[in-house]
Parts: C-alpha cells; sequence; structure tokens
C-alpha cells in the first residue's frame, strides 16, 4: 500500500530496527564528579551513580573524571552507551578487570603471538612501502625492548615467535597491576590488532595518531585505491573514539618506569 512503512516490504530494514537498542529516556539534569579523599565519584543530580555491576562509578583521575561527566552532559532526549566510550571503558574495568587481571594479561600476549605486524603483503609494492615505513619502527623498538627479533611472513600464514620474546612481553605485563592501565592496554591492542602498537603506546614510543595509523595501514591503502565507503568510515570513526578512551586510560595510570 502507497506510504506504508517500508519495513514491511523491506526484511532487512525490518530486522535493523528489532535489532536497535532501546535507548533509556535521559533523567537526569545534571551530572557531576565530585572528589572527596582522592576519589572522583559520579553523582547524578546529587545521587551517586553504580556501573552495571553495582559498584560505585568512581576514579582516581581527574581527566578521566571529567571526561566521563562531559559524557553524560553531552546526552540528548535518551541515553546513549555507544557515545559513552570513557563511561564504558570504566565500568568494564570496575566490574570485570579489577578482578580478572591475570586474564586481561592473557589475553594481551596472544595478540603479541600472532601480531598485525609480523603478517606482511608481498604486493603490490606500495602496499609494502607503507608497512615498512608505518610497523618496522614499532618493531624494531618491540626488538630493542623485549631483547628478541621477531619473525616475519608474507602473508597469513601462522609463524611462531620466539619464546623468548613472548617471554619479555607476559614479564611486562605481569609487572602491570593497575586496572586502569591494563584495561587501556588491552582495548589499544584489540582495537590496533596489536600489542605491540598498544606497548609502544604505552611507554610513550609513539603517539595516539601513529599508533591508530599503524592499524590501518592495509585499510587505507585500500581507500586510497577504492575510495572510502561511508558506512565503514563512520565506524572506524566510533572506534577510535574508543581507542582515545583507551590512551585516557592509559594516561590516567599511576607512574611507572618506561617502557
Amino acid at each position: 500500500m502507497a506510504g506504508q512503512d517500508d519495513t514491511m516490504n523491506n526484511p532487512m530494514k525490518a530486522a535493523q530496527r528489532l535489532a536497535a537498542p532501546v535507548l533509556q529516556k535521559r533523567f537526569y539534569k545534571r551530572a557531576e564528579m565530585p572528589e572527596e579523599a582522592g576519589l572522583f565519584t559520579l553523582r547524578i543530580d546529587g545521587k551517586q551513580a553504580r556501573t552495571p555491576g553495582r559498584n560505585p562509578l568512581a576514579v582516581r583521575d581527574p581527566a578521566l573524571a571529567a571526561a566521563i561527566a562531559a559524557e553524560w552532559n553531552a546526552q540528548g532526549e535518551h541515553i546513549n552507551p555507544a557515545t559513552m566510550p570513557v563511561t564504558r571503558l570504566v565500568n568494564t574495568v570496575l566490574d570485570g578487570v579489577a578482578s580478572r587481571l591475570q586474564e586481561v594479561r592473557d589475553d594481551i600476549l596472544a595478540y603479541a603471538g600472532t601480531d598485525l605486524l609480523y603478517y606482511r603483503a608481498g604486493e603490490p609494492e606500495g602496499l609494502v612501502a607503507r608497512q615498512r615505513e608505518s610497523w618496522d619502527p614499532i618493531l624494531a623498538w618491540g626488538e630493542r625492548r623485549f631483547g628478541a627479533r621477531f619473525v616475519l611472513v608474507e602473508g597469513v600464514i601462522h609463524a611462531a615467535q620466539p619464546a623468548q620474546a613472548l617471554a619479555a612481553i607476559a614479564a611486562e605485563l605481569a609487572a602491570i597491576d593497575d586496572p586502569f592501565q591494563l584495561a587501556g592496554l588491552h582495548l589499544a591492542t584489540t582495537l590496533s590488532g596489536s600489542a605491540l602498537i598498544a606497548l609502544a603506546l604505552a611507554g610513550g614510543a609513539i603517539d595516539t595518531d601513529t599508533a591508530w595509523g599503524a592499524a590501518h595501514v592495509d585499510e587505507d591503502w585500500n581507500i586510497s585505491q577504492w575510495g572510502a565507503d561511508d558506512e565503514a568510515m563512520q565506524r572506524r570513526d566510533r572506534r577510535f573514539e574508543d581507542f582515545r578512551a583507551a590512551v585516557l586510560a592509559l594516561a590516567s595510570s599511576k607512574p611507572r618506569k618506561q617502557l
């Protein structure tokens, strides 16, 4: 029938509508993160807020606190968690990471065993050159830091890495007992596909833009050849906001020895 909702005749749109999250309507006027005894706790219209796991949503770092409050105050008619990457990361730390540090370390180490930077293109030469330019300095840093050379291969066939290198990375991870730093490192690893990129970022060897660019060398090459897909770029922009939240968590950690 003319004028009828097109979801009646378009199963893809109907499925998307059914899959869309139901957003909670904004119920508050103001969010704040007041400090008390060195701890910043989220308060919604003066009432203490809690994580989904019912822990107080509280942090020690003022930059994290400011970012959380800004995310809550930026919400419109509805509360959209997708636009609150710092709040989501802090919830993850407080409800999960803090009690499962070794599991998180193990997951990062697994990425180190199959790192993005090990697997190189054989052609075209332009892509090969971009991978070398972006990835080789990070690998060189990793080899200096961990005292072992990594095995590089052409293609995607698995290459076992030296036990010495993986043991050194495991030791580095074992020394991290700050759940915010570990969560930031894990998120940066999963978003980039590379523990080495994340570790170099955490150690100050590269900055945020360099790390993000290194994670997208192949994608950027394809864009330069074929153009960008709007939806894909929107997803990438959202992932970058999550990546920035990871960087903020890394920066919030208590001072420790530089990598």
